[in-house]
């Protein structure tokens, strides 16, 4: 028999302008192949770049917030499976699928730890390293709250999994490490990429909504790319991304080989006409999605530590990793200038995508996880006290709260 699935995305997936759509869209087509039948519900309003989920099978709903009629939706539909896209998503319907579909696994896919990247972001903000008391802030208590009222949380990086583990003694039972599931590159696509000779000039990749993402932009053209320049004063730096705003525009500049290129839409052909990809992100969370496009199409990178987090494991990089802007601007300008330093370095990424990142492998491993837990569901819920509690704390206050504003919204 078959069974259902329904994903609530806190937005409609867009992977060509992102690496969380790119991440929505691989969890669908795992269930997929698992013969899920799957319905998306999402109550963003959607966009010209959202993918056409009906064209691959999935049903396509949209849903209001602080709406009984979600109650109905749901309950008529009856899953056996639900799965929430971020956590504030699990916030706002969590208690509602709980309270009509009791019976149904709850899986929360994280997309990366909100309050991780926050907590870095306010530590680059007042100029401090990073330590606990920033990643014990206010997005936490909600995000490990919402961790453990559903019944498996996945999460994207290892470093992330620690995290969970150590700092916040959250249970190993309740999490699975579940990265970017991707396609082995074989031989002969590995051929078939444009050469060392064949390629020029550099390039950055980014949504441009995404701060960590824009910050890098203003840090590459403010300090790094001015060294870059000095040189290889015939270079130039091309910057793809979606969501390409004013401010984003008006950086454009054609004199010092600063080029904003806009959306990108297709990635791979971008990537594989540019000889070196700088992602310089000094904040932020997760795997990042244009190192993968990077290693995918045979182009080395340059990156920080928090760019390269949770990627590589025990692999070289498929570039470098410098912290140090100084340092940063002359291994990129090494990377592009020597061929057989960045032949090693495209290898090393290939390695990384096959050896780290095996689309087969993980995809049976979630569905594996998932029937095991459909088997054990009352005995894991039982185990998880802190869940119980969670949820119904969650149910008698956000609840009320919620059909409060329903209420409000109904006599205006």
């Amino acid at each position: 028999m078959q069974k259902n699935l329904l994903i609530i995305g806190f937005v409609w997936p867009e992977p060509k302008s992102s690496a969380a759509g790119s991440r929505m869209m691989q969890l669908i087509e795992a269930f997929l192949r698992a013969k899920y039948q799957i319905t998306f519900a999402s109550a963003c309003a959607k966009s010209d770049n959202a993918f056409n989920l009906e064209s691959i099978g999935v049903s396509q709903v949209s849903i209001e917030l602080n709406s009984s009629s979600f109650d109905d939706f749901v309950k008529a539909l009856n899953p056996e499976v639900v799965l929430f896209d971020r956590f504030m998503t699990e916030e706002q319907f969590g208690w509602r699928v709980a309270e009509q579909c009791p019976n149904a696994i709850r899986i929360l896919d994280t997309e990366d730890l909100h309050c991780l990247r926050r907590g870095r972001e306010q530590a680059y903000k007042d100029k401090f390293s990073f330590e606990k008391k920033y990643l014990f802030n206010d997005t936490a208590k909600r995000e490990i709250a919402s961790i453990y009222r559903c019944d498996l949380s996945l999460i994207i990086s290892e470093v992330e999994m620690e995290i969970l583990k150590n700092d916040f003694k959250v249970d190993k039972s309740i999490l699975m490490y579940l990265p970017f599931m991707l396609s082995e590159i074989s031989v002969e696509t590995i051929k078939s990429l444009a050469k060392f000779n064949k390629r020029k000039h550099f390039i950055t990749i980014g949504n441009f909504l995404h701060k960590p993402n824009y910050n890098a932009v203003l840090y590459l053209k403010e300090t790094i790319w001015p060294l870059i320049k000095k040189k290889l004063p015939k270079a130039e730096l091309h910057i793809y991304g979606a969501y390409c705003s004013n401010k984003i525009s008006q950086l454009n500049n054609e004199k010092q080989g600063f080029l904003i290129k806009g959306f990108a839409d297709d990635v791979n052909q971008v990537m594989q006409c540019a000889k070196v990809c700088l992602a310089p992100i000094r904040f932020g969370a997760g795997l990042k999605g244009k190192l993968v496009d990077a290693m995918q199409n045979g182009t080395p990178c340059v990156t920080t530590s928090v760019g390269a987090e949770g990627m590589f494991g025990n692999i070289e990089p498929n570039g470098f990793i410098e912290d140090n802007l100084e340092a940063f601007a002359k291994k990129a300008v090494q990377l592009y200038q020597n061929e057989t330093l960045w032949k090693e370095k495209q290898q090393n990424g290939f390695k990384t995508i096959n050896n780290r990142f095996n689309k087969n492998y993980f995809e049976k491993e979630l569905i594996k996880q998932v029937e095991i837990i459909s088997q054990e569901l009352n005995a894991r819920r039982l185990n998880n006290f802190t869940g119980q509690m969670l949820q119904h704390h969650t149910l008698n206050s956000v609840k009320f709260m919620s059909k409060w504003i329903e209420e409000k919204n109904s006599t205006q």
